[in-house]
């Protein structure tokens, strides 16, 4: 379905959350302007959809009151981001509709892909850190797959990466081990 983005003047939280769905891409409100990005592409999804497994999982065998969800709007205090995934409190994801605030996200993460790559490493950390989320990952998945982990001490504090081949230990927002290799291979 194509959408029409024609519109006079900045953009609202309203005014995007008002858009018919569009498949074809993500569409976020950065400062009143809209960004968007195409539809990501079979080995981002592929990495998507097992990492999302594997912290379910990890949720559940924690008992952490979580659910990790795929691509899902997310207001922080200068428009709304959609991360690739986002683990978010569970009392507060009852209670929402199309959209949760950043306050009740643990944690996001954010699988660089070619087209928004300086949004994915500039832009979008500095948002979610200015609204508070404590967790920031990033996966890279060329030139080969490597978890990237940063805890919010005003900005995101990057530990050194966790490389294919090598298991990410994590203790937090709830304890998970994986090879970030294991994300793109069967």
């Amino acid at each position: 379905m194509n959408v029409s983005y024609s519109h006079a003047g900045p953009w609202t939280l309203a005014d995007v959350l008002a858009l018919s769905e569009d498949a074809a891409q993500r569409v976020e409100l950065v400062g009143g302007a809209l960004m968007m990005s195409p539809a990501p592409g079979l080995p981002h999804q592929r990495a998507s959809h097992r990492l999302h497994v594997l912290l379910e999982r990890a949720a559940e065998r924690a008992g952490a009151e979580v659910e990790v969800f795929e691509a899902i709007n997310v207001v922080v205090p200068d428009g709304m981001l959609i991360p690739d995934l986002a683990i978010v409190d569970a009392a507060a994801a009852a209670e929402s509709g199309v959209a949760v605030s950043a306050h009740d996200v643990l944690a996001v993460v954010e699988i660089a892909s070619p087209s928004p790559r300086v949004a994915d490493r500039k832009l979008k950390p500095s948002l979610y850190a200015a609204a508070g989320i404590e967790y920031y990952w990033r996966i890279e998945l060329e030139p080969a797959p490597r978890l990237l982990v940063g805890r919010l001490q005003g900005t995101y504090a990057d530990q050194p990466p966790f490389l294919t081949g090598a298991v990410a230990r994590l203790d937090e927002p709830f304890p998970i081990e994986f090879d970030p290799g294991s994300l793109v291979r069967r």
